[in-house]
């Protein structure tokens, strides 16, 4: 049985890379987003690949299952480890790191020297707080796919 990674391990671990990642990327333009990405489809690679243009190094901040369960009331088909491994084989995401709560994107905008924030246009006007510590940028979705209309398609085959 595989032992599910506890929240406060990824935390102490990511807390180590941040230095290092902060010498060896400290003259680029770091660009940083949030989700869920489970059922990945061309919707979250269009969003991945936008985001990424918008500087040179692309953080996702993948939700965990916990926080997934716990917080948002989501299951996710894929685990987190599967999630994550998905997220690092695409080619415009530079690091993975967990969200594990809703209030840490300042302390990770911080943390991480973000100079964009990233998200998709539903979330309009939801993290505009942000912009005392880094430019905000709401990007169109793709209109035409969702997860959630994915799911909702399977469920009436």
């Amino acid at each position: 049985m595989k032992k599910a990674v506890t929240s406060q391990a990824l935390k102490v671990t990511n807390k180590h890379l941040n230095k290092e990642l902060y010498e060896r990327t400290k003259s680029m333009k770091r660009v940083i987003t949030y989700g869920t990405f489970d059922l990945l489809h061309y919707g979250h690679i269009e969003l991945l690949k936008r985001a990424k243009a918008l500087g040179d190094y692309l953080i996702v901040v993948l939700s965990t299952d916990e926080f997934n369960w716990n917080e948002k009331h989501k299951k996710c088909y894929f685990s987190y480890e599967i999630r994550k491994q998905l997220l690092e084989a695409i080619r415009y995401v530079d690091l993975v790191i967990p969200e594990t709560c809703w209030d840490q994107k300042i302390s990770d905008v911080k943390e991480y020297h973000v100079d964009t924030f990233v998200m998709g246009d539903d979330w309009k006007g939801k993290f505009d707080f942000l912009k005392e510590y880094c430019e905000v940028v709401y990007l169109p979705r793709t209109p035409e796919i969702s997860t959630t209309q994915i799911k909702h398609d399977l469920s009436d085959k």
